[in-house]
């Protein structure tokens, strides 16, 4: 069993919808109101959630939005590619990883509402990190793009929206 395969066993990791490999770690046993979350929300959420997730270099996380911020943290392997459109419509890349003084982010948050895509930088290796989301995570408030959809509405990011969607 190669690398990948073992920490997929030991971190009991399942395919996630938007790709690559997660496992809930943590849900907060408080919740917030669905009065107090406000119309974007249908329901209530638990204060916080936790994820490990990986990529391989043969798969990436396709573009895709949630309503609550989600703040990355790196923990092994190569490099990861954050690619961002906000609600302005402004593109934006960073790298997840631990190379600080090149430029690299240890921690990363997306905000609310931002579609968000990653990928493995490098051909050879995998990536691992965890995702904190809060208000925490349900699938209720995931939204995977529509690969036509997003390049009508972005079509000067069109390149980067086909490589980095499914459907």
């Amino acid at each position: 069993m190669g690398e990948i395969e073992s920490i997929i066993e030991k971190l009991q990791l399942k395919p996630h919808p938007e790709g690559g490999y997660y496992s809930e770690t943590y849900r907060s046993a408080g919740e917030i109101s669905a009065a107090d979350l406000g119309s974007d929300f249908s329901g209530k959420r638990s204060f916080s959630t936790a994820i490990y997730f990986l990529l391989t270099p043969k798969m990436f996380s396709a573009f895709h939005r949630i309503r609550s911020d989600e703040m990355w943290h790196f923990y092994k392997g190569a490099p990861i590619a954050l690619h961002m459109i906000d609600a302005e419509g402004r593109y934006s890349e960073k790298t997840i990883g631990n190379d600080i003084l090149n430029g690299e982010h240890p921690q990363f948050m997306v905000p609310a509402g931002v579609w968000f895509a990653s990928h493995t930088k490098g051909e050879e290796n995998y990536s691992l990190a965890g995702c904190t989301v809060s208000p925490g995570f349900d699938f209720q408030d995931f939204e995977l793009a529509n690969r036509n959809e997003l390049i009508k509405k972005y079509p000067m990011y069109k390149n980067i929206i086909k490589q980095l969607t499914r459907v």
